[in-house]
């Protein structure tokens, strides 16, 4: 049975969601192919016709991944533009956004796995990163754009510590005090 355009570029942009969620929720080693198109409902051999491979899934899922949470960060700034960054803290860490790893942050979820993937998923990290950064550079503290730049890579760097450690641990208390800790650190001095 032959598929039209607009029902190929659907299941194609269901694949790349559903893969963008199961990678973030078991990483990458641990989803087959076969993991992707059978969540998608769809078979193994039509995996084909929209990518490579699946380093050429998981390179582009993490696109995938990283645009929704650059898109999420967009929203956490808009809903409150007073204190932006206290916005994105507050959702980011979050003990929904940590206990949903597959619809969060990629980061957080993949940093270490991305490390020992190919090329194409290393540059879609780099490229994500870059925009993270030059997203809250824009909202970051700092007299000069090396200072905002500096202070935006350190906030962002604390935001996926925190998380990372706060879904490590399996203490909830210690979890919880790690995330409200990492807020307090990025609440605005007092001068």
């Amino acid at each position: 049975m032959r598929v039209s355009r607009e029902q190929m570029a659907e299941n194609r942009e269901r694949i790349l969601e559903t893969a963008a969620t199961l990678f973030r929720e078991r990483g990458f080693d641990g989803v087959g192919v076969a993991d992707v198109m059978k969540a998608v409902g769809l078979t193994h051999g039509g995996f084909y016709g929209h990518f490579t491979s699946k380093d050429d899934l998981a390179a582009q899922a993490l696109g995938r991944a990283f645009a929704n949470a650059n898109r999420w960060t967009s929203e956490a700034k808009a809903a409150d533009p007073q204190a932006p960054l206290q916005a994105i803290a507050s959702r980011y860490l979050s003990p929904s956004h940590r206990d949903d790893p597959g619809h969060g942050c990629p980061v957080a979820a993949l940093g270490c796995d991305v490390v020992r993937q190919g090329g194409a998923s290393r540059l879609a990290a780099t490229e994500g990163v870059r925009t993270a950064i030059g997203g809250m550079s824009a909202i970051a503290p700092g007299e000069t754009e090396e200072e905002r730049r500096a202070s935006a890579i350190a906030s962002y760097a604390t935001l996926v510590g925190a998380l990372v450690l706060s879904r490590m641990v399996d203490d909830e208390a210690l979890s919880d005090e790690i995330l409200a800790a990492a807020r307090a650190a990025l609440e605005p001095t007092q001068q």
